[in-house]
């Protein structure tokens, strides 16, 4: 669904991400440490543009970010907890800034949690079959979220 902005085009969505990490909560004190996993993000979501064929540039459009957070244990602290750094670490790498994003998606997927997902793209099943601690990060521009019936 990417759209034509003037004679350029802007990033194509959906964007997979997948990170074999934990990630930090916007909450933890360690400033340090909390830019480094930013940092982490942004260094993933880099090399998923780098690697485009195609120039690209980021455009004002309206995104969704969904994102499975995949611990090896029993999640200590809030799911909601860990969304600013992954959304901070994308700004000006996969979107202009952080207002273009409309809907967060975020869930905690612990061990023994039985969940059916349908539809698997390769991304989320290897982030699926892959060690915890993962995260999985889907970027889109797909807008049909916003038809209520």
């Amino acid at each position: 669904m990417s759209e034509r902005i003037g004679d350029s085009a802007g990033l194509p969505f959906p964007i997979e991400l997948m990170i074999e990490a934990t990630p930090r909560s916007h909450q933890a004190k360690n400033g340090p440490r909390n830019e480094a996993w930013k940092a982490t993000v942004r260094k993933i979501a880099e090399a998923h543009v780098n690697a485009l064929t195609e120039f690209f540039v980021l455009d004002p459009r309206p995104l969704a970010v969904s994102i499975y957070y995949f611990p090896p244990v029993r999640m200590q602290g809030d799911v909601d907890n860990i969304v600013k750094f992954i959304l901070d670490g994308m700004v000006h790498v996969l979107y202009p800034n952080d207002q273009v994003i409309e809907r967060v998606t975020v869930q905690k997927i612990e061990p023994g949690t039985e969940v059916v997902f349908r539809n698997l793209t390769h991304t989320l099943e290897r982030a699926i079959d892959t060690d915890p601690p993962v995260v999985y990060i889907r970027i889109d521009d797909d807008l049909s979220w916003r038809e209520v019936t």
